[in-house]
């Protein structure tokens, strides 16, 4: 069946997008819709949890979501965050993010290659730090699992969680695909549409977590990525689109 319309489940890009130029190029209509967002965890709720800022002397930072909420909560408690702080960060994006909120050359910022794992060989050059996690209600095992393999001194808390968007004026809107991030956006298909039945419609899904939440919801997939041949969704799709839209 022709491919004309698709929702991506994520915020609309605020800038270029490889999105905007398959739109274009492919002649489909790609609009962009939250299924899940996320909320900070409230001071007195992390209060409860006796966490003492204070103790620590570096923070591992995984995503942007983390630094927002590590600068956000120790603002609220009031907490001068110390120059001599240690951050260590998954990623060169991560990283250049933090400079939103500290003076980035005269602070110790150390940068992971993408993958935890990674991060963590870095971690274990600073065993004797008392170190910081800051991260959402859902954390991959491979974090706490990596962090006591390091048998590193760290303390996890939660300062936001992942909630399902409302998706209830959508009910009676119909896209030729859905795309899928994470297995929390085909927790958000559901919780909204309970009796959702797939018919037509194809299901485009990105990472392992991702095949495997959408395969136990009973869900076919039609487009799977990242793959060697193609690395990104926006390949993925235009390779299907390409095959679905061909001399129709």
């Amino acid at each position: 069946m022709k491919v004309k319309t698709i929702l991506v489940s994520q915020p609309e890009p605020k800038e270029h997008s490889p999105y905007f130029d398959l739109s274009e190029k492919q002649k489909v209509k790609i609009d962009f819709r939250s299924f899940i967002h996320v909320e900070g965890v409230s001071v007195k709720e992390i209060r409860a949890h006796k966490i003492d800022l204070k103790v620590y002397t570096a923070v591992i930072l995984t995503s942007r979501n983390a630094v927002d909420h590590f600068f956000r909560v120790a603002e609220e408690m009031r907490f001068k965050v110390p120059d001599d702080m240690k951050y260590f960060c998954q990623s060169e994006a991560v990283a250049f993010y933090l400079q939103k909120y500290v003076v980035y050359r005269k602070r110790k910022i150390y940068i992971g290659q993408r993958t935890f794992p990674e991060l963590g060989k870095l971690i274990k050059k600073h065993k004797t730090e008392n170190f910081l996690l800051p991260s959402s209600d859902k954390l991959k095992d491979l974090v706490p699992q990596t962090l006591n393999d390091l048998k590193v001194n760290w303390t996890r808390i939660n300062l936001y969680k992942t909630v399902v968007s409302d998706l209830s004026d959508l009910e009676n809107v119909f896209y030729d695909i859905l795309v899928f991030f994470s297995p929390s956006g085909i927790d958000s298909l559901f919780q909204n549409f309970p009796n959702f039945k797939q018919n037509d419609t194809r299901i485009a899904v990105f990472g392992n977590s991702t095949v495997k939440a959408a395969s136990e919801a009973g869900l076919k997939i039609n487009i799977q990525a990242p793959s060697p041949e193609t690395p990104s969704m926006t390949m993925a799709l235009e390779k299907y689109i390409k095959g679905a839209n061909k001399n129709k």
